[in-house]
Parts: C-alpha cells; sequence; structure tokens
C-alpha cells in the first residue's frame, strides 16, 4: 500500500526538538524524506549545535531518508541553502513546514528592543524567507512543466499570536504575523497549485516549559488513556501536518487550524461580528460613543461585559 507521502520531499525547520521534531518523524514516517533543520540553539536563541542530527538518526533507524541542516533560517543566504538542499539530496521539494522559533519574554516595559528584534526576525523573517525561496523554485517548476506542481507550506502560529499573551508582545505579535503571512501568500502562490495553511499546535516543550502549566479537570483526566495517548505530547499535531502536506488536501488553503490534545479547531480570520451604519451621513464623535456602547453591548461582541 503507498504511503500518504511516498515520494515526497519535506523540509521542516526548528526540527531538532519539540513539535518540530515531532513534525519531522511523522512526514517520514508516512513515506517522505526529509531534510532536518535546526540551528541547535537554546529556546532564547543561544549559541548553535547538531541537534538536527538526532533526528535523522532515528529517521534512518526506522528504514526512512533524512538529512541534516544546521542553517539560520533568519540568514537570507542560509534559507536559500536549506531550500537548495532539499533540491540536490533527494531531487526536489514538495513541502515546507516553518516551524522554527524562539522566545524571549517579558512584559513590554522591561522588554530590551533587541529581544523583540530577535523573535520577530526568526519567526516572521524566517517564516518569510524560506517560503520566498520554496515559492521562487516552485514557481521555476511550473512554467518550466506548465502544470500545477502541488507544493504545500505548512507555518506555524500559537495561541498567543491568536488571542494574545502576557509577556510576550514580541512572541504573539510575530505568530499573528505569521497567520497574516499564510493568508497572503496563499493567494500568491494558488496559481502554481501550491498551498499555504497555518496549524496552531500546543504540547508540552522546552519553549512551553518556561511560560506554561496544563491542567486537566477530573473529568478530562478520566478520558485520557495514559497508555495510547499523551494529550501534551510535542508530536500531538504532527499527524494534522502530514494529511496537510499530502495531495488529499489540495483543495484547502489559506487557513488556520487550531490542533491542541484531541481537538481540531477550524479557526476564521478577522471578520465582522456586525454593523452599525451612520446613514450616508459623517459621523459625529460627540454621539459615537452612545451609539457604539448600545451597538457594542446589544451584540454582545466577545470579551465585553455590558
Amino acid at each position: 500500500m503507498t504511503k500518504l507521502l511516498e515520494g515526497k520531499v519535506a523540509l521542516v525547520t526548528g526540527a531538532g526538538h519539540g513539535i518540530g521534531r515531532g513534525h519531522a518523524l511523522e512526514l517520514a514516517k508516512h513515506g517522505a524524506k526529509v531534510v532536518v533543520n535546526d540551528l541547535g540553539t537554546s529556546v532564547h536563541g543561544e549559541g548553535k549545535g547538531k541537534d538536527a542530527d538526532a533526528v535523522v538518526d532515528v529517521i534512518r533507524a526506522a528504514g526512512g531518508q533524512a538529512a541534516a541542516n544546521y542553517g539560520d533560517v533568519s540568514d537570507e543566504t542560509q534559507a536559500e541553502e536549506m531550500v537548495s538542499q532539499a533540491v540536490t539530496d533527494f531531487g526536489k521539494l514538495d513541502i515546507l513546514v516553518n516551524n522554527a522559533g524562539i522566545v524571549r519574554d517579558k512584559s513590554i516595559w522591561n522588554m530590551p528592543v533587541a529581544d523583540f528584534d530577535l523573535v520577530m526576525n526568526v519567526h516572521v523573517r524566517g517564516t518569510w524567507l524560506t517560503s520566498h525561496f520554496a515559492a521562487q523554485y516552485w514557481k521555476s517548476r511550473y512554467e518550466a512543466e506548465g502544470a500545477p506542481v502541488g507544493g504545500r507550506i505548512i507555518n506555524t502560529t500559537s495561541g498567543a499570536g491568536l488571542q494574545g499573551n502576557f509577556g510576550q508582545s514580541n512572541y504573539a505579535t510575530a505568530k499573528a504575523a505569521i497567520a497574516g503571512l499564510t493568508q497572503t501568500i496563499s493567494l500568491e502562490l494558488a496559481k502554481f497549485g501550491v498551498t499555504v495553511n497555518c496549524i496552531s499546535p500546543a504540547a508540552a516543550t522546552r519553549i512551553t516549559a518556561s511560560v506554561a502549566t496544563w491542567d486537566f479537570t477530573a473529568a478530562e483526566a478520566d478520558e485520557i488513556d495514559a497508555e495510547t495517548f499523551d494529550p501534551m505530547d510535542p508530536s500531538v499535531s504532527s499527524p494534522v501536518v502530514a494529511w496537510l502536506a499530502s495531495d488529499e488536501a489540495g483543495f484547502i488553503s489559506g487557513q488556520v487550524i487550531r490542533a491542541v490534545r484531541d481537538k481540531i479547531d477550524w479557526l476564521k480570520p478577522w471578520a465582522p461580528v456586525a454593523e452599525l451604519t451612520s446613514g450616508n451621513k459623517r459621523w459625529d464623535a460627540e454621539k459615537l460613543g452612545s451609539q457604539l456602547s448600545r451597538f457594542v453591548f446589544a451584540t454582545r461582541a466577545p470579551g465585553l461585559q455590558a
């Protein structure tokens, strides 16, 4: 029986640990050849290493094919090289999973500007750069072959980016930007048969260990089969990524999907909740407050109370 991703080639960034590692192993399990990228830094972006090697070893030991890449996604040359490596090592690139990221958490009044810039650099610039070079590759293939190439990009956002989180004005901003980037480049790459989607996972990882605790109610705890399912395993969202990377998912693009524990939520982008009109008249600032107050409370906008 043919595997879901048989014959596909994937590049997964930030795949030396945690969620990215889970994605790389899941893609390989379903037949993809994987370039495992990881700069080998700490969760704060410090140092360098060859953490990708251990993941490559696991894939190869299971009979799969993989190659390590130690590049920095935020460096233009290195981002281009990791895309090129997939083509050089395995003949092509079909799947790009942008997962690399770091955190430097502080309240906005305490956060050094450098910490904001670095987090934005890794998450936003890094996601854009790899997508940029993958897009150039797929465009050239489309022009040469005259047919849709079926590429897949799966980006990574988070609950912080979608709903905010205290102490993460840099990280949350970056993750929100990635959701917007996903929607935009899904439109730009549709012509080439490339889909672009965004996964919002949650799991116990090196990053979340410093900012999150996981509490389950007694009822929820009773429902968890500890022998077969760890709801906070870093790979819990990886099957969703594997399916989004497959040919079966060619009809879905520009979407944000939240995959947490045993639940998958399809999230809508910013959309009007209700509409207030001036009746083709200029708004009167002195009257606007009372109009908006009655309007907002009447529609019971999320997060607001009468």
